[in-house]
């Protein structure tokens, strides 16, 4: 069945945002704010162990690290991008409807916990190459491991920041299902070497969101979303990073 992976990664978002909306309530607000926290240096750490699988190699018996050049240009073209665009303000725009529609309009953190944990589970290789098998091999192996780890993900976000995390689902369904659909289409362009910038780019967009989690000034992450495309287009440069 075509599809399959996402309605699995869509409801174990659902089933995430359910169970910790419920244990969410066991805690007090310090202790909410703790697991916000260690939430945060997870998501982080989660960053790190990607960026670097991308950027160290050992090369006579040395480890060396590299594709700099490729990690400034990509985050600075893709930020240039989205802040014309503004993808972080659609995103707030969709939030605060969803937040009205849904009777939420009481939850003031509705908002950042929808952009936030939506970012969380939609950057990465996993939803992107996960979605092409699952639409051209009917293959949803990697989105099934990816619904547990989003499952957890969002499980724990939910009891920190509130139920704006379980309507994360929305985003993962509408990109994961567009991906799966037109996967005859984007294959061609997802080699391996794309698929190794993408991960690279978007483990560092992760990082990105952990950073918020953790403090208040917040960086508009959705609006670098756009390096994920300089990722792939840097794929096809006569000459690696």
């Amino acid at each position: 069945m075509i599809g399959l992976g996402t309605i699995i990664n869509t409801a174990s978002i659902l089933l995430g945002g359910i169970l910790g909306h419920y244990t969410g309530k066991l805690f007090t607000k310090e202790q909410q704010e703790a697991i916000n926290h260690v939430c945060g240096i997870c998501v982080i750490f989660l960053g790190i162990a990607g960026a670097m699988e991308g950027m160290l190699q050992i090369e006579n018996n040395l480890l060396t690290s590299g594709k700099s050049m490729l990690i400034v240009l990509c985050l600075a073209l893709g930020t240039i991008a989205g802040e014309a665009i503004g993808i972080e303000k659609w995103f707030e725009v969709f939030a605060a409807w969803l937040k009205k529609k849904t009777g939420n309009s009481k939850d003031s953190n509705f908002i950042a916990a929808f952009v936030t944990s939506s970012l969380t589970v939609c950057i990465g290789a996993m939803a992107i190459v996960g979605a092409i098998q699952d639409g051209i091999l009917h293959n949803y192996n990697i989105l099934a491991v990816k619904s547990v780890l989003d499952f957890i993900i969002i499980a724990v976000m939910t009891s920190s920041m509130g139920k704006g995390c379980a309507f994360s689902a929305i985003p993962v369904f509408f990109f994961e299902g567009s991906i799966t659909l037109l996967a005859s289409l984007i294959s061609p362009i997802m080699t391996a070497l794309a698929v190794q910038y993408i991960s690279l780019i978007g483990s560092i967009l992760i990082f990105c969101v952990g950073l918020n989690l953790m403090r208040s000034q917040q960086l508009r992450v959705a609006n670098m979303l756009p390096a994920i495309v300089f990722a792939v287009a840097a794929a096809y440069l006569p000459w690696e990073f």
